[in-house]
């Protein structure tokens, strides 16, 4: 696979976990394209109907490992024009990384332990859900190193919690720690610890397998497009959507599972087609 990350689907459900606890999960330059041909592969597949994302040892992620940011060559150079317009589009591609899980067909579950430093906040972001251990705290890095964060999270975590306190955090870099998370909506639960936490993200993922994807990707299509536009664009793109997807054997099975007191069964979605070379 990767020296970053396993990966492995079970009954819908798609576990990623990151596994470099000795260097804290750190997100080295090879790290991000692997995330995203990964979470692009399981979304196209149409066979994991949730994706949580969970972590190994102390810390979910202490986010872009230093080295990166060492020396002014390579993607980092802006010293003329053309390294500058360089620059641009490598940083466009790096943001695309994580663009993926806003993209994704399925729904994504963030299970954090630990620190969720620089990196891993512009990631957790991204997700569609955050649960979190007691332990927990995250933190807008960039900010101690020097600079303004880039990948997305100035961007995504004002649409999650409020003005000021994003405000806050990018300017001091200070930690947030689990129980405010939850108190401003960051997170929906705080578990005691690691074991639990998954333990949590799991049952939850489960409960949205168990669901039409059909449906649960529609929801998550219509949740998006509410949330970057106004209310009357939003409608518009439900009247088109709604008429796309709507499935009425899909209704009579799930109606027909919650009045048998059975399990529903619904079909993948379908893959996405190749890419012609």
């Amino acid at each position: 696979m990767n020296d970053f990350f396993q990966l492995g689907t079970e009954a819908g459900i798609a576990h990623l976990q990151f596994n470099r606890p000795e260097r804290m999960n750190t997100m080295a330059p090879a790290f991000f394209p692997a995330f995203r041909d990964a979470v692009q592969a399981l979304s196209d597949s149409g066979e994991a109907r949730v994706l949580v994302i969970s972590s190994t040892g102390k810390h979910f992620s202490a986010g872009m490992a230093l080295e990166t940011f060492g020396g002014q060559g390579g993607m980092l150079d802006t010293s003329s024009p053309r390294a500058r317009l360089s620059f641009q589009e490598g940083l466009r591609r790096l943001m695309g990384c994580f663009d993926v899980l806003d993209t994704a067909r399925m729904p994504v579950v963030c299970a954090v332990q630990g620190g969720c430093i620089g990196g891993a906040l512009d990631l957790a972001a991204a997700c569609d859900i955050r649960v979190c251990s007691e332990d927990a705290f995250f933190c807008i890095q960039e900010i101690n190193v020097g600079m303004a964060a880039d990948l997305g999270v100035l961007q995504r975590l004002p649409k999650l919690i409020p003005q000021g306190v994003v405000r806050e955090l990018a300017y001091t870099g200070d930690r947030l720690p689990s129980a405010r998370a939850l108190e401003l909506g960051l997170v929906n639960a705080v578990l005691p610890d690691a074991a639990a936490l998954l333990a949590h993200a799991m049952k939850l993922a489960r409960s949205i397998a168990a669901k039409s994807p059909l449906a649960i990707t529609g929801s998550k299509l219509a949740l998006n497009q509410a949330r970057d536009h106004g209310t009357a664009a939003a409608l518009h793109q439900m009247t088109l959507l709604q008429s796309a997807i709507f499935d009425t054997a899909e209704m009579a099975e799930a109606i027909g599972a919650w009045k048998g007191k059975r399990d529903a069964k619904f079909p993948d979605l379908n893959p996405v087609p190749p890419d012609e070379a």
